[in-house]
Order: C-alpha cells, then structure tokens, then sequence
C-alpha cells in the first residue's frame, strides 16, 4: 500500500512540474497543431505567469518555450506600451502639466491630451497618438529611462510619419484655453545604431517604391523590444509592490489606474464603430479569432502589434469568477512567400487562431 501511495504521489509531482505551455502544444486542435507542425518556420516564442496567492502573499509561476532575447523579431505596435507609461511619468515630472492638458506638436493639425492619445492607443492601436508621444519623449529618453528599469529595448522610429527614423523630435506646445502655458523643447537625438542580433535580415524579398527587391529585409535599425521585456513590464506595471524602487514605473495613483482602465478597454467603450472595431480587435489571446462580445468577468489588459507579418501579443487576463489571474506573451511570424511589405500575411488564417486557441488551452490547464 505503502508502494502505491508513492507512485502517485510521483506522478501527481511530476504532472504538476509539467510546463503548461508544451502540455498545450501538444493539443490536436487544427489551430495549434499547424503551427506546431512547422514551430521553427513560425519562429514561435511564447511566456506562460500563473499569478499565486497565497495568505495575501503574491508570486510568480512562469514558464516558457523558445524564448531568444538575442533572435529578432519585429514587435510592431506592442512598443506603444512602454511609451504610453514613459510619457505619463514624464508628465509627472512637470507640475504644469498633466494627461488632460491640451497640447498640439509643432506641425500638426490636432489639438489634443495625453489622455485621449493613450486611449487611441490601446482601444485601436493609433500610430499617429504613438508617434506624437514618441514626439514628447524622443530616442534617447526612452531608452534610457527603460534601461534604469532593467528593460531591455531599442524604440528608434515613429509610424505613419514622412520621416521615422528623424533624430530630431518636434517641440509641443501645451495650452490652458488658448494660452501657451508650457513648451517642451526639440530634442536631438543620438545617431541610430545597427542592431547585433540573430536573424536581423528576413526573407527572399521586400516591396520598397512599389519595386520588389529580391533581396533579404534588413530590420537592425528598426524598433526592438523582446518577449522578456513585454512580459517584465506587465509584471512591473500590474504588481509594482513585488519590485525595487528603481524598477517600478513612477506614475501617481490616478495615472496608473487610467492606464489600467485604458489597457482592458474595448473599441466600443471608447465610441468605436463595433462592426469595424470588435471587442477582440486588439485582443488576440481567446478571442481573437471571434467577433462575438467578450464576457463581461474576463478582462484582459494588453497590447498587441502586428507587422511585416507578425503577430505579437502582452496580456494580463483576469477571470473574476475563477479570480485566477495569467499574464501571457507570444510572438509568432506568418510570411509564408517570404516577401516583406507586400501586405500578404496569413494572419486570420494562421496566425490569430494560433494565438487565440493558445490563450485558451493556457487558461483552461
């Protein structure tokens, strides 16, 4: 008796050491298996937190699979999250100002607050709401401030701009009424450098001028920030207590429960037309190969990008009726002619599936 009551303990233990995201690659379901099929085609990279509690105390169970730091990946619009925390904590530093000031960037034709920029950013994405944040903030600051925090990452461009990659940001003028009451300076940039990582040039071909250059992408002066660092940020945004001084991000109670509230926050809530804009639209794990309404007791706070083919997501999803709390972050790469810019991607018929019924086969172990 004594015998059998040892081999299932041993195998309760091992069961229970079991890495939750290979139990969930190894699921039949079409949307995995096809991608599992190919992983390195693919170019899969995925983290796994179960948030514990236990008698008030908080921790971590983390797992992950083919993780790389040192392997690029292109992270499109996820770099909006670290710039919309940056540019709140630098308001912070300016008693004259704050995320409901009007202000406007030099050359623009909007008039606008911080508040509603941040709100475009997470309810659909805006690449114009990012690059006038990355306006205010601007190359050097970004990475300086991230690296203090112990985030690796390199946010060098803007979007939908005429000049990206531009070393001089524009000034801002910020406004009470129609009265300049403060204006932030342009700031010059240090020069842009090559990235030194794995896999920095992609594929047969490009799309550039409307040509087709038969020739691989170089991406190493393009944004980085890889999987580990998403993923750490959401740690350090969700739970700063579990965190030194110095890795916390600096936000006033106000702020940091709006970008919270702006995080979780669906197209519809923010007047966004429903038909164009779904509740999964920016939301990729669970449900976002889904138009239906998302349940009311799952909230999912995140930011995904997608680009040049990939598809990315950071997300802490809560259930209120289990109060079992994840945070997860993949990354995954649909290309399959290889040609970058050519706007042909199998995102909804590869890509979002994967990722969706991943997010539910994590949740449900």
């Amino acid at each position: 008796m004594r015998i059998l009551f040892l081999v299932v303990l041993i195998f309760i233990s091992s069961c229970s050491q079991k890495n939750p995201i290979e139990v969930a690659l190894k699921s039949k379901n079409p949307k995995i298996k096809r991608v599992v099929d190919s992983i390195e085609k693919y170019e899969v990279q995925i983290l796994f937190t179960e948030i514990l509690e236990n008698n008030g105390k908080i921790s971590f169970k983390d797992d992950s699979f083919h993780v790389n730091d040192a392997t690029y990946f292109y992270p499109a619009s996820t770099v909006k999250f670290p710039i919309a925390i940056l540019a709140l904590e630098k308001l912070n530093k300016n008693n004259l100002v704050d995320r409901n000031t009007v202000f406007k960037v030099e050359g623009d034709s909007l008039k606008t607050t911080f508040a509603k920029e941040i709100q475009k950013i997470f309810a659909v994405s805006d690449n114009k709401a990012y690059t006038r944040l990355f306006e205010y903030l601007g190359q050097d600051y970004i990475v300086e401030q991230l690296q203090k925090k112990g985030v690796v990452s390199r946010i060098s461009h803007r979007f939908s701009d005429p000049n990206p990659f531009g070393l001089k940001t524009k000034p801002l003028n910020f406004y009470k009424k129609d009265s300049v009451i403060f204006s932030s300076k342009s700031i010059l940039n240090k020069a842009i450098k090559n990235l030194d990582l794995h896999k920095i040039t992609k594929g047969v071909g490009y799309i550039a001028n409307d040509s087709l250059i038969r020739e691989p992408m170089d991406f190493s002066l393009k944004n980085y920030i890889p999987i580990t660092s998403l993923h750490n940020m959401m740690k350090q945004l969700q739970f700063p207590e579990l965190f030194s001084e110095q890795e916390r991000f600096h936000l006033t109670k106000e702020d940091r429960n709006y970008l919270l509230e702006m995080m979780q926050i669906l197209p519809r809530e923010a007047n966004y037309d429903a038909a164009e804009y779904y509740d999964s639209y920016g939301k990729f794990f669970v449900f976002g190969d889904r138009k239906e309404t998302i349940p009311s007791h799952i909230k999912i706070y995140n930011k995904v990008g997608y680009a040049y083919g990939y598809l990315t997501d950071c997300a802490f999803i809560v259930n209120k009726k289990t109060n079992k709390k994840y945070i997860i972050t993949a990354t995954i790469h649909v290309n399959n002619n290889q040609i970058f810019n050519d706007g042909v991607y199998e995102y909804d018929a590869i890509g979002i599936p994967f990722l969706a019924e991943l997010g539910r086969q994590l949740i449900n172990y």
